[in-house]
């Protein structure tokens, strides 16, 4: 959930992919012989029935490295901010258990005070919205794993600024931002309806790599919940879309993305922690006018999930 890199280049040539054969990769194989939970347990579950603010925390991304916002909005602190709460448990009969958690994005429009926020006196900038992550700033991490399938099931908005993702970072990236790994499975703006990106970054230097792909889907996931998910082994991940793999439309297969940091997290003893984000794009201009219908918005989750 970094701009350094460009989205876009990485989207083209999706809606254009030609139907192809698809022969997965040894590794893939197992992870989607039926589906990628197959052989697996749910370890964690969290279908939103409340919001456990033992297992989660809310606000910026959990980071040493910089504040921790990013985009066109302030992340709110579980308690709110600007007198606007962007969290919420609601009744959703579309959601496997009834309820979802619903992360909203609201705009102020009138200089704000959030800490150490970068658009508080910027007029585009002042928005309020939500991330929740199991992980905080200190690095305590509250639930992580080093492999396994991990998946959530989403509803995004339709908006021209939104930019909600379900995301993982390592452990160690929270104090040594050098050595992050960054698993977006997947990145979603809110005018792109049957389109969304999912990517892999290892940031810093040395060794500095990404992987990236656009997602193509039958389904329009402003008016869907669907089921995004990413397999973790040893040494590659594999995003899943509706648990089938990801086509990666540089090489036309099944993304089999390798992690050339692994061999430093498995020293380490680093695992994978998650977070649901519901972001603005800073790279859009910015609505004129701003409908009035725009000013709020809602992304839901049904569930998260981790199989190992």
């Amino acid at each position: 959930m970094r701009t350094t890199v460009s989205r876009r280049s990485l989207l083209k040539g999706a809606a254009t992919l030609a139907a192809v054969g698809v022969t997965l990769p040894p590794n893939v194989t197992r992870a989607a012989e039926e589906d990628p939970t197959t052989g697996r347990q749910i370890q964690f579950e969290d279908d939103f029935q409340t919001l456990d603010w033992s297992v989660w925390d809310a606000g910026p991304k959990a980071s040493t490295a910089d504040p921790g916002f990013y985009g066109r909005s302030a992340f709110a602190k579980k308690v709110g901010d600007q007198g606007f709460n962007p969290y919420a448990i609601v009744d959703d009969p579309r959601a496997s258990g009834g309820k979802a958690l619903q992360i909203s994005v609201k705009y102020i429009g009138t200089p704000m005070s959030v800490r150490n926020y970068y658009g508080n006196t910027r007029n585009e900038f002042q928005w309020i919205s939500g991330n929740i992550q199991t992980a905080k700033s200190d690095g305590t991490i509250r639930k992580g794993w080093r492999k396994g399938y991990f998946e959530a099931r989403m509803l995004f908005p339709r908006h021209p600024l939104t930019w909600p993702a379900f995301w993982m970072l390592n452990a160690r990236s929270i104090l040594f931002p050098k050595t992050t790994v960054e698993l977006d499975v997947v990145e979603h703006k809110g005018w792109e309806y049957q389109l969304y990106g999912a990517y892999l970054h290892e940031w810093g230097q040395p060794g500095e790599h990404h992987e990236g792909t656009g997602v193509t889907t039958d389904l329009d996931v402003t008016q869907n919940y669907c089921r995004y998910g990413i397999f973790v082994d040893d040494t590659h991940c594999v995003p899943f879309f509706e648990r089938k793999p990801v086509i990666d439309t540089r090489t036309g297969v099944a993304a089999n993305w390798q992690i050339t940091r692994a061999p430093d997290m498995d020293k380490h003893d680093d695992v994978f922690w998650p977070l649901l984000t519901l972001a603005l794009h800073p790279d859009y201009p910015f609505p004129n006018p701003l409908k009035e219908e725009d000013k709020l918005s809602h992304m839901r989750v049904d569930y998260f999930r981790a199989y190992v």
